[in-house]
């Protein structure tokens, strides 16, 4: 692959990168809808115990995402899709430990919605893939981050991996933690990651209300106070009060 092919290939993939939840979300949805097998195992408690962890591994992928976007500086790692952009470099923090902590968070975050399928290969499928196209991504932003940072960039790249964090190295964060900004930029990934879970279990029900238990009409009123809290932020949204969280 030339240069020029693989510079095209990671704006493509940058391009759509927003589009991968909903194809991992959906996918899982179908299987577990046509197999209502919670686990890959034969035994009823492991299967249980399998989507407590496929709910651990999400939400381990959404509180990296968390804190990532609470402590970067404004004007980074934004949710612009046509183009990476950077108003300064962000090496405290996640980012010291890791180039591009908001997309280990999103591998992990995507590998357990993955198993909410059930299907242990579906799952490792999703994390191998996850891996494949956020490397690709992000040789892609490394390239316009060289060009804009220069020796900057060489000397925080030297010494910090591209997608497995090292665990040691961690440096206070540069800013304080913006909990406006992070709720700005992180409430469609916590929405999607939500809606999966319940997706997921709506689905081994048939998509049938009449046969949830009373018991477990919680998940739905649950689910019901998370899309009212959305609506709130998308109109908060609406009014301004995030202008400044760019």
């Amino acid at each position: 692959m030339s240069r020029n092919d693989a510079d095209r290939l990671g704006y493509y993939l940058f391009y759509f990168r927003g589009l991968y939840i909903y194809l991992t979300i959906a996918v899982a949805t179908a299987i577990a809808f046509l197999t209502k097998d919670p686990g890959p195992f034969a035994d009823a408690v492991a299967d249980r115990a399998w989507i407590w962890a496929s709910i651990g591994v999400a939400g381990a992928g959404a509180f990296i995402r968390i804190i990532t976007s609470g402590f970067a500086a404004l004007g980074t790692s934004g949710r612009v899709k046509s183009a990476p952009e950077a108003a300064e470099l962000n090496t405290t923090g996640p980012y010291s430990l890791v180039r591009n902590p908001l997309y280990v968070g999103r591998i992990v975050n995507y590998t357990g919605l993955a198993m909410l399928s059930g299907s242990w290969i579906f799952s490792v499928v999703v994390f191998a893939l996850s891996v494949l196209i956020y490397i690709r991504i992000s040789l892609y932003e490394a390239a316009f981050l060289k060009s804009k940072f220069g020796a900057q960039f060489d000397q925080w790249a030297s010494s910090t991996p591209l997608l497995m964090p090292r665990l040691s190295g961690w440096v206070k964060p540069k800013y304080p933690f913006w909990w406006k900004r992070m709720v700005w930029r992180e409430q469609h990934k916590l929405f999607q990651m939500a809606a999966g879970v319940f997706l997921a279990w709506f689905a081994r029900r048939g998509f049938d209300l009449g046969s949830v238990q009373p018991e477990e009409m919680i998940f739905v009123y649950a689910f019901g106070v998370i899309i009212a809290l959305r609506l709130l932020i998308a109109v908060l949204s609406m009014t301004g009060y995030f202008k400044d969280m760019r």
